[in-house]
């Protein structure tokens, strides 16, 4: 359960960035600026289920880390046209071999 809260926690934690892009800096859109700070307060509040309930502090806030960049770079890559190049997909990979390298050397708890 605690892995379920992480990835619920990294899913947030990719989508909040969003709101920088669709607020204009937070200048427009007041319904989506509070959207980003609902779901950037889910984000931590996952995250301190998932640290509470047994994954280590580090493990839990790199696979957080990671994945929300990974999600927030597919993300733009798929609506906002940003660049696919090889070298960057590549690095996205490695990211999530990190992550899933750190998810199968966690204890068990």
């Amino acid at each position: 359960m605690p892995w379920l809260f992480l990835l619920l926690a990294a899913i947030c934690e990719m989508s909040w960035p969003l709101g920088f892009k669709l607020t204009n800096g937070f200048r427009t859109n007041y319904p989506a600026i509070a959207g980003t700070f609902i779901v950037m307060l889910l984000s931590f509040w996952f995250l301190s289920l998932a640290t509470t309930r047994g994954i280590p502090i580090g493990s839990a806030y790199a696979v957080w880390t990671g994945l929300g960049a990974v999600g927030t770079t597919i993300l733009g890559m798929t609506l906002f046209n940003e660049p696919r190049d090889l070298v960057r997909l590549a690095c996205l990979a490695l990211i999530i071999i990190g992550a899933v390298g750190l998810k199968l050397a966690t204890p068990r708890t």
